[in-house]
């Protein structure tokens, strides 16, 4: 009997195994393969930025780089033992910590304290990442701070977090700081695309453009809703479709709105808001909706490039720059 091959998520099947492929993250990549060529690596590194843009992704990568046969490299192989069980989280030498569950002393003396002066049992390097390092409590905080003020050799840590003021300036100052930015709507929306016609969706331009717009700025929530719109749409992936799985405004009540600001005409406004709280939209998404198509509008009167759909044409036309603004 032949077993059948469990599903792999999207997010995963592609999760960037390499700095060239990590998406919106140009600077970032630049800066870590210019460290690995000059050989200037620091012992502690700080990954800060919103969810979703790579942290994690590029600790696993950056730990390949240190590790790999060739290495330290800033072209990791990716077909050599340590790279493929560092991709797979089996690695001994790369211990990964979840502070957001393990937050306490104990877990930080266990894991770290008690293992960091332990040559690497194979590896070059002898890699900790913490993840949500912010989770941490004080107590684990003041026992990771002797470690990092003296690392051994061969040892580095790589922390990485959402909310970087929450953690303590002692362990921020040892560390080196790396700022992860949100991936523009632009960018992700041509990467759903991609990801689309390798997995053989017929998805449309503009049902990608508002998953891509629902991430904010996430990659990694992007890519997994667009495997949530393949599961629910099947083959055939549309604007209709996303808006109504994810709560989206409908276009009609979005342009009804517009159209009556646009007019200043506030029997007709106060008419769609009735509407909108009749069917039951949320007042957050119709704001956030909102703005972002009358963002297209004002780019398109200061005649910048923009995203402006057809049916929204008579809006603009209505306004000057002035007003759309």
């Amino acid at each position: 009997m032949v077993k059948k091959q469990s599903y792999t998520v999207l997010a995963r099947k592609y999760r960037p195994q390499g700095f060239a492929e990590l998406l919106g993250q140009p600077a970032v990549s630049t800066t870590l393969r210019n460290a690995l060529t000059a050989k200037r690596l620091h012992h502690a590194y700080l990954f800060t930025g919103p969810r979703g843009v790579g942290k994690t992704t590029m600790a696993r990568i950056l730990a390949k780089a240190l590790n790999c046969v060739n290495g330290p490299t800033p072209e990791p192989c990716g077909d050599c033992d340590p790279c493929r069980e560092i991709a797979a989280s089996s690695c001994l030498d790369v211990l990964e910590l979840d502070a957001a569950s393990n937050s306490s002393v104990d877990n930080v003396r266990q894991m770290i304290i008690e293992t960091v002066w332990l040559a690497p049992s194979r590896d070059r390097y002898k890699v900790f990442i913490i993840d949500e390092a912010h989770m941490l409590s004080n107590t684990a905080f003041n026992a990771l701070l002797k470690t990092l003020e003296e690392p051994p050799p061969r040892v580095a840590f790589i922390l990485a977090t959402t909310e970087s003021a929450k953690v303590p300036p002692t362990i921020a100052s040892r560390c080196q700081r790396v700022k992860f930015r949100p991936v523009p709507v632009e960018l992700l929306a041509k990467h759903l695309a991609a990801l689309a016609k390798k997995e053989q969706i017929d998805a449309e331009p503009a049902a990608l453009e508002l998953l891509a717009r629902s991430a904010e700025g996430s990659l990694r929530d992007a890519v997994s809703l667009l495997d949530q719109g393949h599961s629910a749409g099947g083959a055939k992936l549309t604007e209709e479709l996303v808006r109504e799985m994810f709560g989206f405004v409908a276009q009609e009540l979005l342009l009804g709105v517009g159209q009556a600001l646009a007019a200043r005409d506030a029997k007709s406004l106060a008419s769609w808001l009735k509407r909108a709280y009749e069917e039951g939209v949320e007042p957050a998404q119709l704001l956030r909706d909102l703005r972002a198509a009358l963002e297209a509008v004002y780019l398109e009167k200061l005649g910048l490039e923009s995203t402006l759909e057809p049916l929204w044409k008579p809006v603009a036309d209505a306004l000057s720059a002035e007003t759309a603004s």
